[in-house]
């Protein structure tokens, strides 16, 4: 969790990039901005205020982490404060080099060094490293000579923070931690902020863990079980097992593999079928699961709105299952398949 109650801007530097590809060039300016304390305020609400997820990453490279070029740059800093100025001109030559997309639009890329960040327990400063892309139309009203005048100005909606991400000096060894945000780009052109630019991977703590192994676990479910010729489960019992799984991460503090498998699949050779398919899973997906772990309320939270338990009849009806399975009667007939529902009060 991140607190900003007692962060301060020390320092802010601001760069112009443009589209490499259309060759719009770069601005850099000549000294670290000189702002006053309001601006300041108003910076760190910007800057600060949009970031609130849980989920962290880490900065990381295939050859090993000294050839990240962000990384070397920020912990420059980190190491010699009057290397801001000199690294910020670095990092935004290294943007312009990967804004190479046709669609990636130019803008103010900001950097910005905030004293006493609070992430979970641990109090530290960080880098931030922000830019804005999209302008948004005001309207002003003055007065001139007796008369109100009405006019227009173009500039940045500080309710919205196109990219974004703060580097917090810990876990340098690990590539230290680092929160992202990109609100303005889904599609390939998006990679170049994430991947290309800053270069980094899910932090693989207790959010990463229980985000993995709930997406996992329903895929499981909803993707292999209906389509195995190894292992039959009829849909009310994947309904089941759904609402176990929810239950069981809501219930528990700590997951642990083996727990889950015998309170919630139970079946032996489900159990098996289970293991097989996460071990592919992790394969093909290029993720490491742990098997124990600290479960995260926040990732449990984002996960658990998508394990909707509902079974699908043709066009007509959606039987949503919320537990119980066992007041579910499934059987066919003259005119065809049906589900028998027993239950206690009408609401």
């Amino acid at each position: 969790m991140l607190v900003f109650n007692n962060t301060t801007i020390e320092d802010v530097v601001i760069h112009k990039v443009g589209n490499k590809t259309a060759g719009d060039g770069y601005l850099l300016s000549k000294h670290n901005s000189q702002i006053d304390e309001d601006m300041k305020d108003v910076l760190a609400t910007y800057f600060l205020s949009h970031f609130k997820s849980d989920e962290y990453n880490n900065f990381f490279h295939e050859s090993g982490i000294q050839f990240n070029v962000v990384y070397g740059l920020i912990s420059a800093i980190f190491e010699d404060k009057t290397e801001f100025y000199d690294k910020s001109v670095a990092l935004a030559k290294h943007l312009y080099e990967q804004s190479n997309h046709p669609k990636i639009k130019g803008g103010e890329f900001y950097m910005v060094y905030f004293k006493d960040c609070q992430l979970d327990d641990t109090l530290a400063d960080a880098i931030g490293l922000f830019k804005s892309e999209n302008k948004d139309t005001f309207l002003k009203v003055r007065e001139n000579q007796g008369e109100i005048e009405l006019v227009s100005e173009t500039g940045i909606n500080t309710n919205k923070l196109d990219k974004g991400c703060l580097i917090f000096n810990t876990e340098k060894e690990n590539g230290y931690v680092v929160a992202v945000i990109d609100t303005t780009n889904k599609g390939l052109d998006a990679q170049y902020w994430t991947d290309d630019f800053l270069h980094i991977q899910p932090r693989k703590d207790e959010y990463y863990n229980t985000e993995n192994t709930l997406a996992l676990y329903k895929n499981f479910i909803v993707k292999e079980l209906p389509f195995s010729e190894e292992v039959k489960v009829s849909r009310a019992d994947q309904a089941d097992l759904l609402n176990k799984s929810v239950q069981f991460f809501k219930e528990k503090e700590t997951f642990d593999m083996d727990t889950f498998t015998k309170e919630v699949i139970q079946e032996p050779k489900l159990i098996e079928y289970f293991h097989q398919y996460k071990d592919n899973y992790e394969e093909e997906n290029d993720v490491e699961l742990a098997d124990n772990f600290n479960i995260s309320a926040p990732a449990l939270k984002k996960q658990s709105r998508r394990f909707k338990s509902v079974i699908k009849l043709d066009k007509n009806f959606h039987i949503y299952v919320h537990g119980n399975t066992d007041m579910m009667e499934q059987g066919q007939d003259a005119k065809g398949k049906f589900y028998k529902v027993y239950y206690n009060e009408e609401s």
